[in-house]
C-alpha cells in the first residue's frame, strides 16, 4: 500500500471527546516504538495518523504497523484487519497530524531532537490538541519549555514491545493541566493497558528501577560473577521476572540503556554510572536485538 499524506487543513483545531480517546489520534515517529503506539491506538478504535520525516521512512512505518495489526489477528484478536488498517494514514511532517486531538511524540531519546520535534508539533497542531512525549527518562517540565503556554502536555511512556506490554507510565509535569491525568488514565485503559501515574522526576519509576537492575547485572558479567544466561535465570526463576535484566537490555537496546544511564548519572549521581563493559559493547556496535548481538546473539 502506498504512503499517503493527509491534506486536511482545518483551522479551528480538533474537538476532543468528552470521554475516551479523540476520534483522531497521531504519532510522530514510526520506528519500533511509534509503530507500536500506532498499533495500540488503532486497536482502541481511533483513526490514526502517523508522521515521518521522508517518504521512505513513512513506507517503513506503514509496513511496521500493518505487520503488527496482522500479527494481533493471527494471535487471536477479534478484529477486521482491513477495517482497522483503513483507519491508518501515514504522512510526512508534523503538518499531516493537524486533525489529531492527541499526538504522541515517539522519536529517539535525544533531548535536542525531542525539543525540536515538540516545538514543530506545537506550531502545527490546532488549539486544544494534547501533546504527549513517549520519553523513558527525560524531564517533562524541561521538554515543555519549547511549547506555548496553553498547550496541554504530559508524558505517556509506553513499553517495548508496545503490542505485548500492558503498562503505560503517565508522567505529570509541572504544567500538566488539572484533569488531563484522569483523561490519560482513561485513554490508556481504552488501549487495553494499565496506567501508573508518576511525578516528573529523572527516570520516572520504571526506567529508574529497571536501569538500576540492568546496570548491576552488567557489572556482574564484567566481574565474572556468572554468565548472562545464569544471571537472567536467577531473576526469572527466583524472582518471577518475565525476562531477565540482560536479555531485556538487549531488547531495549544497549545504546538506549546507555543513554538513559548517562542521563540518570547526571541527574541522580554516580550510582547510575554506566559500567565500562556497556560502553565498550555500544562502541563496537553490539546494540542487542536490533544489531543481532548484545549480551546474546539474536
Amino acid at each position: 500500500m502506498s504512503t499517503t499524506t493527509s491534506t486536511t487543513t482545518s483551522t479551528t483545531g480538533p474537538a476532543l471527546a468528552a470521554e475516551g480517546l479523540p476520534d483522531v489520534t497521531g504519532v510522530l515517529g514510526g520506528g519500533r516504538m511509534g509503530s507500536g503506539i500506532a498499533h495500540a491506538l488503532l486497536l482502541a478504535g481511533t483513526r490514526v495518523l502517523v508522521a515521518e520525516s521522508s517518504a521512505e521512512r513513512a513506507d517503513l512505518a506503514r509496513a511496521a504497523v500493518e505487520k503488527a495489526v496482522r500479527a494481533s489477528a493471527e494471535r487471536g484478536a477479534d478484529l477486521d484487519v482491513d477495517a482497522v488498517l483503513a483507519r491508518l494514514e501515514v504522512g510526512i511532517g508534523p503538518g499531516s497530524l493537524r486533525p489529531a486531538g492527541l499526538v504522541v511524540e515517539a522519536v529517539p531519546e535525544d533531548p535536542a531532537l525531542k525539543a525540536d520535534v515538540l516545538a514543530g508539533l506545537d506550531a502545527a497542531l490546532g488549539p486544544g490538541a494534547v501533546l504527549a512525549s513517549n520519553t523513558s527518562s527525560l524531564s517533562i517540565g524541561e521538554l515543555s519549555t519549547v511549547l506555548s503556554a496553553d498547550r496541554p502536555f504530559l508524558g505517556l511512556h509506553f513499553f517495548n514491545p508496545v503490542p505485548a506490554s500492558t503498562l503505560v507510565e503517565v508522567v505529570v509535569g509541572p504544567g500538566t493541566p488539572p484533569g488531563l491525568v484522569d483523561r490519560a488514565r482513561g485513554w490508556v485503559e481504552q488501549m487495553g493497558k494499565t496506567a501508573v501515574v508518576v511525578r516528573d522526576s529523572p527516570g520516572f519509576a520504571s526506567s529508574r528501577l529497571g536501569v538500576a537492575l540492568g546496570l548491576e547485572a552488567v557489572r556482574m558479567v564484567a566481574e565474572g560473577v556468572a554468565s548472562p544466561e545464569d544471571i537472567d535465570a536467577a531473576m526469572t526463576l527466583g524472582y518471577k521476572h518475565p525476562v531477565g535484566p540482560l536479555r531485556l537490555t538487549d531488547i531495549v537496546g544497549l545504546d538506549v540503556r546507555l543513554g538513559i544511564a548517562e542521563h540518570l548519572e547526571r541527574t541522580l549521581g554516580p550510582r547510575f554510572a554506566p559500567p565500562e563493559l556497556l560502553r565498550e559493547k555500544v562502541s563496537r556496535g553490539e546494540l542487542g536485538r536490533k544489531s543481532g548481538q548484545g549480551f546474546y546473539t539474536w
